[in-house]
């Protein structure tokens, strides 16, 4: 069997979808039709690209690359035959774009100018998820780059859809001079005494996570700061001020160590999500492989992160199962 664009919508559609048999309704197949399709594809590709389960499937390591890969194929596809029947190119108009604290925007918005030259983007950010939401759902957005958190997924209205962008462990900032500075991995338990700096409310589950974690590991922050002014928070640990948790991809300045979390405690999803009936599907694929794969050249450059990964397994699974996109970066 050769691979054809059709066998790449198909592992698009089930990814999308999460489960073979909602992508073969959505596709018009049957379910045992469009299953033996993937098994042949994967027989082609050599390799599993779903992990299957009694709630659906999963993407594994090699099956987050490949559908990010056929994305960006049907993309440029899609894009081609637009041309041909005299269209606007698929990537034109306007695009109002919510984000969250995330370090990919500037890249993001650099390389969708230079690939989609024709589309228009107007970046607002705001750190609240929650409050992108509401944005969204009131008209006043068209797409936003949001987070989640495992066990708290995301919930909104039928108008909205939403796609992972990948999963990833949260780590902890530190002092240079901490006195857990020289382990590999800090145990959350063991940092009970510490003073907390925490990042407000955002209106998806932060920071409950943050403090059913500590929960969980049998203490109660004693003292807790409410902020998240990154250059400002770097200086105050670097000066011995407190602790905070950060994204993996953070950079430390002088005086600061990143450190992962014994255990993996605490993860944060990335996502896309957009209203539908504003975002032309093609102009979705462009923001969502640029943003994955700008979101891998960051992790990569991690060298925390990469140490993490190192003793990681090959697909990494948050504690209440695998999450698309939560793989074992690599260059």
């Amino acid at each position: 069997m050769d691979l054809e664009l059709r066998h790449l919508r198909v592992l698009c559609a089930i990814a999308d979808a999460g489960s073979v048999g909602r992508a073969a309704a959505a596709l018009g197949f049957t379910q045992p039709a469009l299953s033996s399709q993937l098994h042949r594809i994967e027989r082609l590709l050599g390799e599993g690209l779903f992990v299957r389960s009694s709630t659906g499937v999963e993407l594994t390591a090699n099956g987050a690359e490949v559908v990010s890969q056929a994305r960006y194929i049907l993309l440029r596809a899609d894009a081609l035959g637009r041309r041909g029947l005299g269209g606007r190119p698929p990537t034109a108009g306007t695009l109002r774009l919510g984000a969250t604290n995330t370090p990919v925007v500037p890249a993001l918005l650099d390389t969708l100018r230079e690939v989609c030259p024709e589309l228009t983007v107007s970046v607002s950010s705001v750190y609240a998820t929650g409050e992108l939401l509401r944005l969204l759902e009131a008209g006043e957005l068209d797409a936003v780059l949001g987070v989640d958190y495992p066990g708290m997924a995301l919930r909104h209205s039928p108008a909205l859809v939403h796609r992972a962008i990948n999963t990833v462990p949260i780590f902890v900032a530190m002092p240079t001079g901490h006195p857990l500075a020289h382990r590999v991995e800090v145990p959350l338990e063991e940092l009970a005494e510490d003073t907390w700096f925490v990042s407000s409310d955002d209106g998806v589950g932060w920071p409950g996570a943050f403090y059913d974690a500590c929960e969980a590991a049998g203490f109660t922050p004693a003292i807790t700061h409410e902020f998240h002014v990154l250059d400002q928070l770097q200086v105050m640990i670097a000066k011995g001020l407190g602790v905070t948790v950060v994204q993996p991809t953070m950079c430390p300045t002088d005086g600061v160590l990143v450190k992962p979390l014994a255990g993996d405690p605490l993860w944060q999803r990335h996502l896309l999500i957009w209203r539908s009936e504003a975002v032309e599907p093609a102009v979705v694929e462009a923001v969502h492989h640029h943003a994955v794969r700008l979101y891998r050249d960051l992790l990569a450059r991690a060298p925390h992160l990469q140490r993490w990964a190192a003793r990681a397994y090959t697909t990494v699974r948050p504690p209440d199962g695998p999450k698309a996109g939560a793989t074992r970066p690599g260059p």
